[in-house]
């Protein structure tokens, strides 16, 4: 039997202007990190005669969404990097995210990263998630197995 746990989660933005742990510890919410790839690898085209053909895509680009708690500290370094880097094109679309979850062996990489915008502001009865999304030029995926 497999177990799966958030703790066995590490993952982390890096960038010229510095470096911020987005995973176990940083007051992620119950919502977590999601990788999504942005388009299809693959469209298939079907002839007249009902032959067909498939086109493989060399597109990797996606997106990756974290979500916080709002009184987490990671969502002020997010706004802090976010303000520098968007003052020049030389910091913009420079940031790596990194995951890797050591109980299954899941590793992920999304290079060549920028913050898609500023998380909604909400401000309620209760403390709201707020949510970071980032696009990717790159992104690679490795699952892993509970061996």
């Amino acid at each position: 039997m497999s177990t799966y746990s958030f703790m066995d989660t590490q993952c982390s933005l890096t960038s010229d202007d510095g470096v911020v742990d987005l995973g176990y510890g940083a007051a992620v919410a119950d919502e977590g990190i999601t990788f999504a790839m942005a388009g299809d690898k693959n469209t298939m085209t079907m002839g007249a005669d009902g032959e067909g053909m498939h086109s493989l895509h060399a597109d990797n680009s996606g997106q990756i969404t974290i979500r916080f708690l709002k009184t987490s500290p990671t969502n002020a370094k997010l706004m802090n990097l976010y303000n520098i880097q968007k003052t020049s094109s030389k910091k913009w679309g420079k940031n790596t995210i990194t995951l890797n979850h050591t109980g299954s062996g899941d590793n992920h990489t999304a290079s060549k990263c920028a913050f898609k915008k500023v998380p909604d502001y909400v401000n309620a009865k209760d403390g709201s998630v707020v949510e970071w999304v980032f696009d990717s030029i790159k992104v690679d995926m490795k699952l892993g197995t509970y061996e």
